[in-house]
């Protein structure tokens, strides 16, 4: 059984406020493994407690090294794992290591305490903001508290960006997560899912099968096809997913992206390296196809015109769109 707990009506002022509220209001008094909402990982849990306990540690942060500081926070830690200094966010040539922080944290039940020393209240009295990254860490670091880096060895992907997000996507499709590498439907021995257990999805799921058997939907790479979808003749699928109730016209093509759960995908479409979020219409035809690609975003709730051209483009939730766009986000009004 799993309790779940929400946070309090509460504002918080950043992640590391956040905690504070929650172990506060339910008066947590063992480990908290805080996990930051856009990770996608692989880690023994175990193994991290583990190291946490025996170092004595008021915090563990667990640690990645990466080709790429850019837009990570870095730690510099000595022979004993323990962080001498942590940078948010530094240029290149500032960061002190290549072991980013990945938003994974194990905080003991002390912490409480150390979030009501005057210095944290003054981080937050004149910064409006209790953020572990830029504010938290260092702070516990200057101050001399027991802080660990645990080295992760597995996957890690920030998925905070749709470029991350894809890469993340076709990483777990290719089978680069051990922890899950099947989600149900598999079609023999190809990276192919069709996924539909009831009496009804079962009849979508055994005609798109065969529609693929036969030719008349072409797939390449590793796809994956949620529940009642329904995806007409000629439509070529190449290392993406499809979520559960999905139409797609035909003669439409969908490769390195994701398409979420109800939408529409009218007839020649082009869907390349982009996300479409939830109940999104892309309508097109043969005469005027829309062309979408190059990381463009498609929110929620969001109706494109037939003919309309997206490349790099991020489109906010509930709007109707028509025309082309280049490089643009695009808010409601």
């Amino acid at each position: 059984r799993i309790h779940i707990k929400y946070q309090p009506n509460v504002d918080d002022l950043g992640s590391a406020d956040s905690a504070r509220i929650n172990m506060e209001y339910y008066a947590v008094n063992n480990p908290v493994f805080a996990v930051q909402g856009d990770n996608v990982f692989e880690i023994c849990v175990k193994d991290l407690m583990q190291f946490h306990r025996k170092k004595g540690a008021l915090m563990t942060i667990v640690l990645r090294e990466v080709d790429n500081v850019e837009g990570l926070g870095i730690a510099d830690i000595n022979k004993n794992n323990r962080i001498q200094r942590f940078v948010e966010k530094p240029a290149a040539k500032d960061a002190p290591s290549k072991l980013a922080n990945t938003g994974l944290y194990v905080l003991s039940p002390e912490v409480r305490k150390v979030f009501k020393e005057k210095g944290v209240k003054q981080i937050i009295k004149e910064k409006n903001r209790l953020d572990f990254g830029y504010d938290f860490i260092p702070y516990l670091t200057k101050s001399d508290y027991p802080v660990y880096g645990y080295t992760l060895k597995g996957n890690w992907f920030d998925v905070g960006t749709p470029k991350n997000y894809l890469e993340a996507m076709k990483k777990l499709l290719h089978g680069g997560f051990s922890m899950l590498t099947d989600f149900g439907g598999k079609i023999s021995r190809k990276q192919v899912w069709v996924q539909g257990e009831s009496n009804d999805s079962e009849q979508r799921r055994q005609t798109i099968i065969r529609k693929i058997k036969q030719g008349r939907i072409e797939i390449e790479g590793s796809v994956l096809i949620g529940r009642h979808c329904q995806i007409d003749d000629g439509v070529r699928i190449v290392n993406s997913c499809i979520d559960n109730f999905t139409r797609i016209g035909k003669g439409a093509i969908i490769e390195n992206s994701a398409v979420l759960d109800r939408v529409i995908i009218g007839e020649k479409a082009e869907v390349r390296d982009s996300i479409i979020g939830r109940h999104a219409t892309i309508l097109s035809s043969g005469r005027k196809p829309t062309k979408i690609g190059a990381i463009s975003v498609v929110a929620d709730d969001v109706t494109i015109e037939e003919g309309c051209s997206l490349t790099e483009t991020r489109i906010y939730p509930h709007q109707h769109v028509r025309g082309e766009f280049k490089h643009q986000i695009l808010m409601s009004n």
